[in-house]
């Protein structure tokens, strides 16, 4: 569609109904109308007016399995409303050309789309990664120019990339595959540009969570072939909001933490003579906690029993979910937050036993909310951000109560959006 028509359909109100179904609060809708018309303006600033298409994919947001899918276990996952935003033409050359919010232009031809160490961490390399995913698996791509924007908050556990990586997968099924890519195979092109173009050893369940879109349950058991079944469960009618707080806390100086997670379950697998710990049940490390406590450590030992019992709540999650049961669900999100605050162990790092904003939040979280919801660490954790399911009336109290301690803005009231990548116009 045109610029200059698009941006007075939105003006009219004429999308009205499309921005709600897309970020479900209507109290949004008159922001969305005006950030959508400003990032027109943004594309005419630097490309002119004419045709364009708009695409759109959230963040997500981990409900259940907190350190399960490196593990090739269960995962439940939802999108969020925010998200990366957009607007795009199909320029028939072999360039792709994109400016986001920070106004510098990131200019990629397609002749040459080859991995770069220097790239390493870079957009270029995600943009890059995706079209070779593309055509590595067969499907058309393509030049164009964009204007993206994103509202996805960077560092606050709502991956960022992962929406990024799902919106040029979408706008180039959308441009050159008729959107006939699917929404897996798209989350499986965006882990392949982390992975092996940014350098970043992610798992699946970040882009699978922003392609697939709402409640998804993901199943690791065959990582190659992932089990994703969307699950028809709404918080909003079930009276409950999704709140994120961002701490404020620092990742710096984590990785070892993060990586250790892993390395450590991955041990307690090793012992027998496993590659990961999916096939390993609670009766079997029980048999051997004599042992595997002398070897490998009693942390070892915690994080293992941990991915078991967490694997096996996702299940149970998803079953209450189904059946309309938001009591039980919420008795075991609590579950999760505490066997990752206990076992787990990745509420604070052990190196700096000073800073424990994770620790501060849960405890303020529980105090506002009583009985009016729960919360748990979200994420990779050490730092960052808790989820907190709060009832509907109950968020402007606990939105202040958080905002009081972490500053103004810390919590963000999120809806579940049903959409996951997606051609909005």
């Amino acid at each position: 569609m045109h610029t200059e028509p698009l941006i007075e359909k939105i003006q009219s109100g004429e999308m009205d109904r499309t921005l709600l179904d897309i970020y479900v609060d209507e109290s949004k809708v008159e922001y969305q109308r005006e950030r959508y018309i400003k990032t027109i303006r943004k594309f005419e600033k630097y490309y002119g007016c004419g045709e364009v298409a708009i695409f759109s994919a959230p963040g997500r947001s981990e409900i259940g399995g907190n350190h399960t899918d490196h593990q090739h276990g269960e995962v439940l996952a939802a999108s969020v409303n925010l998200d990366t935003l957009g607007v795009v033409r199909a320029t028939g050359d072999n360039t792709i050309r994109v400016i986001s919010d920070d106004g510098q232009e990131i200019v990629i031809s397609l002749e040459d789309v080859s991995v770069k160490l220097k790239e390493k961490g870079t957009t270029t390399a995600l943009i890059k990664g995706v079209v070779e995913g593309f055509a590595e698996n067969g499907y058309q791509i393509g030049g164009f120019c964009a204007y993206i924007t994103s509202d996805v908050l960077i560092g606050a556990g709502l991956s960022s990339s992962a929406a990024f990586e799902t919106l040029i997968g979408t706008v180039l099924s959308g441009l050159y595959n008729d959107m006939k890519v699917s929404p897996v195979e798209i989350a499986m092109i965006g882990q392949f540009a982390e992975n092996v173009y940014f350098g970043k050893p992610c798992g699946l369940m970040d882009q699978m969570a922003c392609s697939v879109g709402n409640l998804v349950y993901i199943d690791f058991k065959d990582p190659a072939n992932p089990k994703v079944e969307k699950v028809a469960a709404d918080m909003d009618a079930f009276g409950y909001s999704l709140c994120i707080t961002d701490t404020k806390g620092s990742h710096a100086d984590l990785t070892d933490e993060y990586a250790a997670v892993p390395e450590e379950m991955k041990r307690v697998a090793r012992y027998f003579g496993k590659d990961v710990l999916r096939e390993i049940t609670v009766k079997e490390v029980l048999a051997e906690i004599h042992a595997l406590r002398k070897s490998l450590g009693d942390r070892c030992v915690l994080r293992a029993l941990h991915f078991i019992i967490e694997n096996e709540r996702v299940q149970k999650e998803v079953d209450a979910l189904k059946k309309g049961n938001i009591k039980q669900f919420l008795v075991l999100v609590k579950a999760s937050g505490d066997s990752s605050y206990k076992y787990l162990q990745n509420v604070y790092s052990g190196k700096d036993l000073k800073n424990q904003n994770v620790s501060v939040a849960l405890m303020i979280s529980e105090m506002l909310l009583e009985d009016a919801g729960v919360s748990r660490v979200h994420g990779g954790g050490f730092a960052g951000t808790i989820q907190a399911f709060v009832k509907k009336e109950y968020v402007p109290e606990y939105k202040r109560g958080m905002d009081t301690v972490f500053g103004d803005g810390a919590c963000s009231d999120l809806r579940i959006r049903k959409h996951g990548g997606i051609k909005v116009i």
